[in-house]
């Protein structure tokens, strides 16, 4: 939502400002310059980038209009989450998680927190490394490494589409010198003409490095720059729930652990610990409630 709010004020405060000094505002309408620059900047993105890549550039693009996921709220959940599943594990064994491990879309825990199921980098991320520890024989240290491997990995995919939008923001000035050469060239065959015709097709061609700079720096930059925070949020998220797992591997309490999580969340969303533990462990008492009715009722 700010993203968009941030764009219109960027119109707005250029428009608004160029109407102050008396501009009309038609001379800014020009389709064809727009045509050329627009087009020739997706035509480039289309050709330096193969399908998947466009995907997630679309995808990157709804995340920053739909604003960012990893408030606190999330996190807590997250925490939450864990908390019950190390407390499970703690009672119950290693064993009577692998269920919950192999089809999270069907445990008990995970079905309880859509956010973490449809994100399917943190669940693999997740249950990787969980079905590691339940086949055995792997040090916390080399896990460690396996799970450091796969955030590289994700975070290297994370920051391709940024790189993709950021190449294009770098070309809209040029392409925009570009409609300004062409409009140049159409004005000087109209040489001759009626002086008017011939400024108009001079404001033609100024509009289009106009639009080529605003567009670079006011719209295709900013979002770049979101979306490369996005990619940076997300990887901040996978290093909590690494810290997580591998204080669980080292044989630490479930309190412990998530601990150890809550001080690996960037401060802005960091939960105190009192929030966290009375989030946990009410929500424990509560799923024990629930699971002891039925038993008592039967």
């Amino acid at each position: 939502m700010f993203a968009i709010i941030g764009i219109l004020l960027v119109f707005v405060s250029v428009i608004g400002g160029f109407l102050m000094e008396k501009g009309h505002i038609e001379v800014l309408l020009q389709p064809a310059e727009l045509l050329i620059i627009a087009g020739a900047a997706t035509g480039t993105l289309l050709t330096a980038n193969p399908a998947h890549i466009l995907k997630e550039i679309v995808r990157g693009l709804k995340e920053v209009i739909g604003g960012s996921k990893f408030g606190k709220q999330r996190y807590l959940n997250t925490l939450r989450m864990m908390y019950q599943f190390l407390n499970k594990v703690r009672k119950e064994g290693l064993l009577s998680v692998e269920m919950d491990v192999e089809q999270p879309d069907k445990s008990s825990i995970f079905k309880d927190y859509p956010d973490f199921l449809n994100d399917h980098h943190a669940r693999d991320f997740v249950c990787d490394t969980l079905r590691m520890a339940i086949t055995g024989g792997v040090e916390p240290f080399d896990m460690d490494q396996m799970m450091e491997l796969d955030m590289e990995v994700s975070h290297h995919e994370a920051t391709q589409p940024v790189s993709a939008l950021s190449t294009v923001a770098d070309a809209l000035p040029g392409l925009g010198i570009v409609a300004a050469v062409l409009g140049v060239v159409i004005t000087m065959g109209a040489l001759g003409g009626p002086p008017e015709e011939i400024g108009r097709k001079v404001a033609a061609a100024l509009v289009g490095t106009f639009l080529g700079v605003l567009l670079c720096y006011g719209v295709a930059g900013p979002l770049s720059s979101n979306m490369a925070k996005s990619a940076d949020e997300h990887n901040s998220y996978l290093h909590v729930l690494r810290v997580l797992l591998l204080s669980f591997l080292k044989g630490s309490a479930p309190i412990i652990a998530i601990e150890m999580a809550r001080r690996a969340i960037p401060a802005h969303v960091r939960p105190t610990f009192d929030q966290m533990e009375k989030y946990c462990k009410n929500r424990g008492v509560a799923a024990t409630a629930a699971t002891a009715a039925p038993a008592v009722a039967a």
